[in-house]
């Protein structure tokens, strides 16, 4: 059963750092492009970052460009997010995804799998 499962989230303050990670059941995982997605109460979906198959391409929304650093580890099948000076506003429930056709689709809000999500709190 394909799976993605996020671990890493927390409570932080503000100017800290923390690392979410995604682990995937998918297979093959390197047929997949990544990405991490935020919501907050009240607040739409929001794009965060995403990484091509492969790694060798990343793109982020334009809230956390120069803060937060997607990765991926396609022998452990996880993806990492890490985020840096955070912020309030970054307060939100981070779930990745996982897609298999062009890296552009998920951009943009749709995605094959999804996880359930983990809570980051940025106290001020």
């Amino acid at each position: 059963q394909e799976q993605l499962v996020e671990s890493g989230g927390g409570l932080v303050q503000a100017g800290g750092d923390l690392r979410l990670s995604c682990a995937a059941s998918l297979r093959p995982f390197s047929s997949y492009a990544m990405g991490w997605f935020r919501q907050a109460p009240g607040k739409e979906r929001e794009f965060v970052a995403a990484i091509s198959r492969n790694g060798g391409s990343t793109y982020y929304g334009d809230s956390v460009k120069g803060r937060f650093t997607i990765s991926r580890d396609n022998v452990k099948n996880t993806v990492y997010l890490q985020m840096n000076s955070l912020t309030p506003e970054d307060t939100a429930v981070y779930f990745c995804t996982a897609d298999s056709r062009p890296i552009g689709i998920m951009i943009r809000g749709a995605y094959d799998y999804r996880g359930q999500g983990t809570q980051v709190t940025v106290s001020s």
